[in-house]
């Protein structure tokens, strides 16, 4: 990982930003001192954009020259580090992390086999059974989810969901098998998942870049979602769960942001997904305390980061509401 001084100046660069308006406000403040914010996105009407210094419109990540394109930005712009606020883009960052080392460009983020993971709920799914942690069955042959619906192993209603999706998008909530069929004959690559009739709860964890240690974690208890993102939300701490977060970040192996989904279930913590970037809810953190931002300036600097975990203030409610940002042509 390269490192800068604190006297020099280095240029972060924050692909496919969108409406992660508060995330780029965030590191143009942390990072002011040090040097610029850059953003890109495929479209002007990204409002996160004009929020940075300076900004690039770019082609979409499957372009064949999206990443020719993002390698030009990094050189002309002096860049240090480069992170991505979307789930498809993570694995083509880290599976490209020579070019950008060559570059000297740090990533921010985890191994391509950790993103690829993550992207996978099925691969996810068979990674925490095995190492023994608490998540919904899943399935990809309805036949083997059929077998287990007879036995009484599992019940409906369940969850239809892509085996690599997110944002929630094309997700159904079936009562029934006739729905499964119907599904599954119009769209390919579906998965068949437990439903989790509990509290959901968010974790914003950071890992450190040069340790590797579990160094932050804020957990909120989900009240309302909107559009496969927390709404309304309220901070809270439990060293259980702060546990189970540490040992299954440390075993699975990833670094940098994660945005964890977890469901508790009589007093038990069932892990659902992980987002290795920040999550759409991280402002909540961030206002209570938990500055990953400054984690990663840190790392940047050469410097690892001490354990703050549950260094937060409990029963903080976050509310999110619409904003607009006009622009004339």
């Amino acid at each position: 990982m390269k490192t800068y001084k604190s006297e020099q100046k280095t240029n972060v660069l924050l692909l496919s930003v969108g409406t992660r308006n508060k995330i780029v406000r965030y590191f143009k403040e942390e990072f002011k001192s040090v040097g610029k914010v850059i953003a890109t996105d495929m479209s002007e009407l990204a409002p996160a954009i004009y929020e940075a210094d300076k900004y690039y419109l770019v082609p979409p990540i499957s372009a064949e020259n999206y990443l020719d394109v993002i390698y030009d930005i990094c050189e002309k712009e002096s860049i240090g580090a480069v992170l991505s606020l979307i789930d498809p883009e993570l694995s083509l960052l880290a599976k490209n992390e020579k070019r950008f080392k060559d570059l000297g460009v740090t990533i921010i983020g985890s191994s391509y086999e950790m993103c690829e993971m993550s992207l996978d709920k099925m691969k996810m799914y068979r990674w925490l059974e095995t190492n023994g942690f608490n998540c919904a069955k899943s399935y990809d042959d309805k036949n083997l989810f059929y077998d287990d619906l007879k036995k009484g192993k599992i019940n409906f209603p369940v969850f239809v969901k892509p085996i690599k999706g997110s944002a929630s998008v094309a997700i159904s909530k079936v009562h029934q098998s006739e729905t499964i069929e119907i599904l599954f004959e119009n769209s390919s690559d579906l998965m068949i998942q437990e439903f989790l009739n509990g509290q959901e709860i968010g974790a914003d964890v950071y890992i450190d870049l040069i340790s590797k240690e579990v160094v932050s974690i804020f957990t909120k208890k989900k009240i309302a979602m909107r559009a496969g993102e927390t709404d309304k939300a309220v901070s809270f701490k439990d060293d259980k769960l702060f546990s189970v977060i540490e040992r299954f970040v440390k075993k699975a192996g990833f670094c940098g942001q994660i945005d964890i989904d977890i469901f508790e279930i009589d007093g038990r913590y069932y892990i659902s997904e992980v987002n290795p970037r920040f999550g759409g809810g991280y402002p909540h953190a961030y206002e209570c305390g938990c500055n990953h931002i400054k984690l990663i300036k840190n790392n940047l600097e050469g410097r690892a980061n001490k354990a703050r975990i549950g260094l937060y203030e409990s029963g903080v409610y976050m509310m999110k509401y619409n904003d607009l940002l006009i622009k004339r042509s």
